[in-house]
């Protein structure tokens, strides 16, 4: 079994004609997913159940990413906003159920106790996260490391399963593979003007922006021209560019310190292929490939 048939294992049971009609999913979260499979695999405690624990981690992940693109704004909606909107909700509760089913018919009732104490976790962090956000409280490395943490909380909680050298290595792979996909999403947000605010580049512009685009950022007045102009000025592809290299050679570092080198090969695999997606968008559950 290969983490490519788990991918299409996951869009199969995330699969409704409604969800796929009126609205729009996230990506998944393939490197991350491809590399819990990849270390699950090389352990014997874990191995029978490593395409389970990937599949259900992966479906956990696309509901709280699908409830994340839920647009809070009161302003009026035409109808067609307003059933994408609702069916964004459904969709998240859906991917959740299944989770819950898969691993109660596979009799892992601990596995459901573990993952929903991750989940609660990660909805701490968010929590955290968007007071820091309103009262604009935040630098932009601090942004991205709360990023980078939301994304690893969930998998983190498998390091329990683990042993030896990748039990060691683990939370920096994790972080780094995390850190990569942060990046990669940064840029394509640097590149929408209906994704800009609240991005990496929003708030590293609101910290070295001068007086008069502070102020513009701080209330909202993000016409396309001024982010682009912005985004110019102050270099942030480049910027985050840097961040993404770094990010891979650290994937390649940590993969360096395991014993089996077909685990390093794979590993050092989904960083190459992180790296050859800089200047690719991502797509999305319901995109084709």
């Amino acid at each position: 079994m290969t983490i490519y048939r788990i991918s299409d294992m996951t869009r199969q049971y995330a699969k409704h004609d409604m969800i796929e009609t009126h609205t729009e999913l996230p990506p998944l979260a393939e490197p991350r997913a491809r590399m819990l499979y990849a270390v699950l695999s090389e352990q014997r405690s874990s191995r029978e159940q490593s395409e389970l624990y990937t599949l259900v981690v992966s479906l956990v992940q696309l509901g709280m990413d699908t409830h994340d693109l839920i647009d809070t704004d009161t302003a009026q909606r035409s109808e067609r906003e307003m059933r994408s909107r609702q069916l964004k909700v459904l969709a998240g509760d859906f991917f959740s159920a299944r989770f819950y089913q898969l691993l109660a018919n596979a009799g892992q009732i601990d596995m459901i106790t573990k993952i929903s104490n991750a989940v609660c976790e990660v909805n701490k962090l968010k929590v955290n996260l968007y007071t820091r956000m309103r009262g604009l409280k935040l630098s932009a490395e601090d942004y991205f490391g709360f990023a980078v943490q939301l994304r690893s909380e969930l998998f983190q909680h498998f390091a329990s399963l683990l042993e030896g050298a990748v039990s060691r290595v683990w939370p920096e792979l994790l972080s780094s593979i995390s850190r990569c996909e942060v990046v990669l999403d940064e840029l394509e947000r640097s590149e929408s003007g209906q994704r800009f605010e609240k991005s990496w580049a929003y708030w590293h512009c609101l910290q070295v922006g001068n007086e008069e685009e502070r102020h513009l950022l701080a209330s909202n007045q993000l016409e396309s021209g001024f982010i682009q102009a912005l985004i110019q000025k102050y270099d942030v592809r480049s910027l985050l560019t840097v961040k993404l290299k770094q990010a891979v050679e650290s994937v390649r570092t940590a993969a360096a310190k395991l014993e089996s080198d077909k685990l390093a090969g794979e590993l050092a695999g989904i960083a190459d292929s992180l790296l050859g997606k800089l200047n690719c968008g991502m797509p999305a559950l319901n995109e084709t490939r």
